[in-house]
């Protein structure tokens, strides 16, 4: 995943919600819980996200006592969660800010 290049909404859904390790549907119910039932993340969705982000060294992967698979992000991925944020944060800020000259 590159840094210039904006984050599709789901992968920063999931990115966005192993700020706490989870396992996939930890993952699959955290976002639907924030996005307030707007997103629902498939299984295929959300495991072919997650092996992007292992692929692309933004998140950790290991089992617990349970044997259960738990992602978590890791500095490489807070880095680009922060970008991301910042990134949304001017899009806001300039759609507030111009959003009276497109009416």
């Amino acid at each position: 995943m590159k840094r210039n290049k904006p984050l599709r909404e789901t992968a920063f859904y999931t990115l966005l919600s192993l700020t706490e390790p989870r396992h996939g549907y930890g993952i699959v119910k955290h976002v639907e819980k924030i996005t307030k039932g707007r997103i629902r993340l498939g299984s295929g969705t959300v495991y072919g996200t997650l092996t992007k982000m292992q692929k692309s060294g933004i998140i950790t992967v290991y089992a617990d006592e349970k044997q259960k698979t738990i992602y978590a992000i890791n500095d490489i991925g807070k880095t680009l969660i922060l970008h991301e944020i910042t990134r949304l944060k001017e899009l806001h800020e300039n759609a507030l800010t111009y959003e009276g000259e497109s009416r």
